[in-house]
């Protein structure tokens, strides 16, 4: 089981991967960031666990299907194997802003989720590293640190500045891994 002090939660679209305001629909659309996939590995090795909480609307709007999502999800995971990391939970909402569920960021359901399947108490001095308010936000309120990527819709994100006060500000997901693996 790991501490909370040594757990990264990323969102996906903008932060591991290239965002769309499309949706990533199709696996030839699912294209990471190479130094995302290394970050990954570097967090990995240096002892920390990762997870993934991404809101996946475009399941509920039909634009793509639980399977074609599952698939996106074993590349990822296979890719951040072959450098040598190991994401231990991906936590999925399918549900469209409308469905009136409780794991849409930045309600606090998903990373709920990942706190009960990594069998932890809580997520208090983790880090939820996002490219929008709603990944801060649902963070924050599960009293993680919270780091903003400008990558994906994180410039946009910055640009607003609402909302950011205590989030640290990264160029992308490697400088933020740089940071921590340096700092803690």
């Amino acid at each position: 089981m790991p501490s909370a002090d040594r757990l990264v939660i990323l969102d996906r679209d903008g932060v591991i991967n290239q965002d769309s305001d499309d949706y990533i629909k199709t696996l030839d659309e699912f294209i990471p960031y190479p130094s995302a996939i290394a970050a990954i590995a570097r967090l990995s090795q240096a002892g920390w666990s990762v997870a993934v909480a991404t809101n996946q609307s475009g399941i509920a709007r039909g634009y793509y299907d639980e399977t074609t999502l599952e698939t996106m999800h074993h590349r990822l995971h296979t890719l951040v194997r072959e450098a040598g990391g190991e994401i231990a939970h991906i936590a999925v909402c399918p549900h469209g802003p409308d469905d009136g569920c409780s794991c849409r960021k930045p309600l606090t359901g998903l990373l709920e989720q990942i706190r009960d399947a990594l069998g932890m108490k809580t997520l208090k001095g983790s880090w939820m590293v996002g490219d929008s308010l709603r990944d801060v936000q649902a963070g924050e309120a599960m009293g993680c640190h919270s780091a903003l990527v400008r990558t994906g819709k994180g410039a946009r994100t910055l640009a607003k500045g609402k909302g950011l006060e205590t989030a640290r500000v990264f160029a992308d997901l490697d400088e933020f891994v740089d940071w921590l693996v340096t700092t803690h």
